[in-house]
């Protein structure tokens, strides 16, 4: 007969055995202090490993390092490749040329958003989807009738964020020449110690930036040679908290707060179209052929859609977590915010959400009812927002080729 604490040792082994850790996991254990994580996906992941702010700044002001292994990854391969990725997403993959990556999302049949990501175009039928959740069924039910294959490279492919105004200085000086002249969503492939090392021009963060992916087995070797190489700076691991600010800031939706995957959704009404996201660039209701959704899009941008995504300055010092969003004049609730957080570089408040159409314009004002625990008691206060049309953070350097002092 086992005792409670031979039986606790046992749930514990199969917790661990249940959840994995990524190939850059022992290096971001040194940095670990608070011992902060989270499952993503198969994998444990940090939220913070000493101080937020400090990792937000190493974003902002240096360079800082994420770790993307979890990301859901699938490559797509075949002579239907392109007309395959047509027929799931929105966008027209036609104009993306090879040694490019777009930001897309796909719809329901209904028009309603299932999630977003990034694709990548490697060589001519050649195709990489990145996602925060997984579409293995999706896929899958997409490629009826097409030649082509794909499969999960989760596992296969070590992946991590770089993002800050050194990053790229940092890159040239562990030897990858012509770094610099990557524009905003190229990607190239560098020689790392006999591996291929892709590095795309992307990220999360509204900032200068790149995401690197190689075999798992190279996973420390690039860690180690990006501390090396940046050691006349501050480069330094963040975790979620910290990025959750920046793309924030950027004004960048994520799946599962900004909106529920239609997939997910239990009550009717919940979900949300690309129009209602704010995402009416990404649908191409006349790129020539089908894809989910296009009906239902159609007739929305004929009728109106019924909510739209904004940005809010909130007034004063009062964060607008989880808060529903009046229209004072007649005192009529309108919309919610989904996304809040004090912006370090603006120095205010901001938050993101929805209002019903045909409220939101920019440069209007609605009011916010945020309430708030003090002393065991639950409190109400109002707050004044004002709609505005662009991202709190938007840094010319971001788009800038070459970088500045790159």
């Amino acid at each position: 007969m086992t005792t409670i604490a031979e039986n606790a040792g046992i749930a514990q082994n199969h917790f661990e055995e249940a959840v994995k850790t990524t190939p850059f996991y022992s290096r971001q254990k040194q940095w670990d202090k608070l011992n902060k994580w989270h499952r993503w996906g198969a994998y444990t992941v940090s939220d913070e490993f000493e101080c937020v702010a400090k990792e937000y700044f190493a974003i902002r002001n240096s360079a800082s390092l994420f770790d993307l292994t979890p990301m859901s990854k699938y490559r797509i391969k075949g002579p239907d490749a392109e007309a395959f990725l047509n027929r799931l997403v929105t966008r027209d993959m036609t104009k993306i040329n090879v040694g490019r990556v777009a930001y897309v999302l796909w719809c329901d049949d209904a028009g309603q958003v299932l999630d977003d990501g990034t694709i990548f175009r490697l060589a001519d039928t050649d195709y990489r989807l990145c996602s925060q959740e997984r579409q293995l069924e999706i896929l899958k039910r997409n490629a009826i009738g097409m030649d082509v294959e794909f499969w999960e490279e989760t596992e296969q492919l070590a992946a991590i964020s770089f993002q800050g105004p050194v990053t790229c200085r940092i890159l040239k000086n562990m030897g990858l020449e012509g770094v610099e002249n990557l524009k905003l969503f190229d990607l190239r492939f560098f020689d790392f110690q006999g591996v291929e090392l892709m590095v795309s021009r992307t990220g999360f963060t509204g900032d200068l930036g790149y995401e690197l992916m190689l075999v798992p087995d190279k996973a420390e070797a690039l860690w180690d040679a990006i501390f090396e190489a940046g050691k006349d700076y501050t480069v330094r691991p963040i975790g979620g908290e910290a990025l959750e600010i920046a793309r924030i800031e950027a004004g960048f939706i994520q799946a599962g707060v900004d909106f529920t995957p239609a997939g997910e959704t239990i009550r009717p009404g919940h979900t949300r179209s690309p129009y209602e996201l704010g995402m009416d660039w990404l649908v191409k209701t006349d790129k020539g052929v089908a894809f989910n959704g296009r009906r239902a899009l159609i007739r929305e941008k004929e009728q109106g859609a019924r909510y739209r995504f904004v940005k809010l300055d909130v007034e004063g010092n009062k964060t607008a977590a989880n808060a529903y969003l009046f229209d004072r004049k007649n005192g009529t609730a309108i919309g919610a915010t989904t996304s809040t957080t004090w912006a370090p570089s603006a120095k205010k408040n901001i938050a993101m959400g929805y209002v019903e159409v045909p409220h939101g314009a920019a440069g209007s004002e609605i009011w916010a009812e945020i309430y708030y625990q003090k002393e065991l008691k639950w409190n109400k206060v109002w707050a004044r927002c004002t709609i505005v049309d662009a991202p709190f953070w938007d840094p010319e350097r971001k788009r800038q080729t070459p970088p500045p002092d790159c």
